[in-house]
Order: structure tokens, then C-alpha cells, then sequence
């Protein structure tokens, strides 16, 4: 997967640089999404698979299952992933791409995993600490997970904060093994 990552990036900067130029990132956060769900479709990874498909041929079927959703850039992208056979990795240029804006937009997406629900203030206290810590607007999801037993993780880009008891027994197992 790393390789993959490796791969994409330089085609989510040139369609980060063309939404710069276009002056629409949303638009393209958007497109390559959708790009990305369809070159996921079962059905769709088998064509993109078979030899016997040729890449103009994949390029307009994806075309056209976008339809109007693409850009005339878009479209263009679309050849020349295809061109290069890299509609594979749509799913991480689309992710590199997302990178590329919020570090552009001084934004961070933070996954906050809680035993429990969170209350609003309990979630604006994060959302404080985190923008302070960062030094970025946080966008915070929340999901629940029961199995923490208590406590809360908390996920910024490579930063984990791992303060659920689950984490502290598991540190205390490791102390005492």
C-alpha cells in the first residue's frame, strides 16, 4: 500500500495544482471521490484488470459512468491514469489529494474513539486542545467504540493519543511482562 501512496502523490499534487488553477478544490474533492467509488466497483476493477480491455476503452467507459460529475481536466485525468494504468490507485490519489488541501487549507481531520458518546462540550474542549496543539482548524469525527472501556483515542495524521483504559492495560501488561 505505501507504494501505492508513493505513486498517487504526484498525481493528487498536479490535480491539487490544477483545482489551485481552477480555483474549485471542492469541485475536485468531489471528482476524484467519485473516481475513486467507481474504479472500487467490483465490476469495474475486473475491466480495469483484463488485458483484453484496452485503456482507451477503460478511460471512456469511466467517462462516461462520471458523466457530467467530470471536468473536461477531469475527463483528461481520467485518460491519463488510464494511459499509465494507475485507475488502480484512484482510491489514494483521491486520499493524497484531501492531504494536499487540508495541509493547504491549515486544516486537520482528527478521528476522535470514545467508550462513550461525547457531549458537545466535551467534543469543543478536543476541538480546543487539538487547534491549539496543531495550529490548524480540526475537523473532529467521532465514532464510539464500547471495547476502550473508558477514555478516549485520539488520531491527527500520525499523532496518536491513546488515553482509553484498554491502551493503559495494555501498557501495564507490557511493563509487567
Amino acid at each position: 500500500m505505501e507504494s501505492n501512496i508513493k505513486t498517487a502523490r504526484p498525481y493528487a499534487i498536479a490535480a491539487f495544482k490544477q483545482a489551485l488553477d481552477e480555483g474549485d478544490s471542492g469541485r475536485w474533492s468531489k471528482m476524484l471521490a467519485l473516481l475513486a467509488s467507481v474504479t472500487d466497483d467490483a465490476t469495474m476493477k475486473g475491466l480495469i484488470a483484463n488485458p483484453k480491455v484496452t485503456r482507451p476503452q477503460l478511460a471512456a467507459l469511466i467517462i462516461d459512468v462520471c458523466g457530467d460529475a467530470l471536468t473536461e481536466t477531469g475527463r483528461n485525468l481520467v485518460k491519463v491514469l488510464a494511459e499509465n494504468q494507475r485507475l488502480g490507485i484512484s482510491r489514494d490519489i483521491a486520499a493524497a489529494f484531501e492531504l494536499e488541501r487540508a495541509r493547504a487549507e491549515r486544516r486537520s481531520d482528527v478521528e476522535v474513539v470514545s467508550a462513550y458518546e461525547l457531549s458537545a462540550a466535551q467534543q469543543n474542549d478536543i476541538n480546543v486542545a487539538m487547534t491549539r496543539q496543531m495550529g490548524t482548524k480540526i475537523d473532529i469525527s467521532v465514532t464510539v467504540d464500547r471495547e476502550l472501556i473508558g477514555g478516549v483515542i485520539i488520531r491527527c495524521g500520525d499523532m496518536v493519543i491513546d488515553a482509553s483504559l484498554r491502551g493503559r492495560l495494555a501498557q501495564l501488561a507490557q511493563t509487567l511482562a
